[in-house]
């Protein structure tokens, strides 16, 4: 079976721009870039797992989303990174757009699209990774039968701690995330 770092998207892979759809404004976080190198110089399958209620909401389509998504690719590419996957969930309970304004499994805190990715990409979830900027993220991952990092770099505002939402570690930056995980599985931190 194959292992994975899940990845959230905005605050914790790049710099949030509240519902973006302009590729410009794409920013990866410091030392983002250089951390997906090493996990998959380490056999990771980098997946990104989002929730982007700004289609139930109206503020951009599906297709504004996908070219997103694409752009981000590209960059990555540039650097010879690439990602095995994007999951990402459209749906919101107060949305104005009908067919995504529901209730579903998929929208984190539930771990819907992490079960999805292992499905289709025979992850062992036991050996994978979930890294995201807030508990919800934490709490997808955990109950998905992950290991945990919260990127705790102030993206946090609902401090609600169970047993679901604490992460197996809380570090400051992707240098911490990287160096966190690597160590964890005993694997080479460079290519030596």
């Amino acid at each position: 079976m194959n292992k994975a770092v899940f990845i959230d998207r905005d605050g914790t892979l790049i710099k949030d721009v509240p519902y973006n759809k302009d590729k410009a404004l794409i920013e990866f976080l410091p030392q983002a870039i250089e951390a997906l190198t090493q996990f998959k110089r380490n056999n990771y399958l980098l997946i990104i797992i989002s929730n982007q209620s700004g289609i139930a909401k109206g503020f951009f389509t599906v297709d504004e989303l996908d070219e997103m998504h694409t752009a981000i690719k590209q960059i990555l590419a540039y650097y010879n990174v690439f990602l095995k996957d994007i999951y990402y969930c459209p749906h919101h309970s107060e949305g104005k757009i009908e067919q995504y304004t529901i209730e579903c499994n998929c929208r984190k805190p539930k771990p819907g699209l992490i079960l999805q990715a292992a499905q289709k990409h025979d992850i062992d979830l036991s050996n994978s990774w979930m890294v995201g900027d807030i508990l919800n993220d934490v709490e997808a991952g955990n109950t998905a039968g992950c290991k945990t990092i919260l990127f705790d770099n102030g993206n946090e505002t609902e401090w609600i701690l169970n047993e679901k939402r604490t992460p197996a570690f809380a570090v400051k930056n992707w240098q911490a995330i990287a160096t966190t995980i690597l160590a964890n599985e005993k694997v080479v931190l460079n290519d030596g």
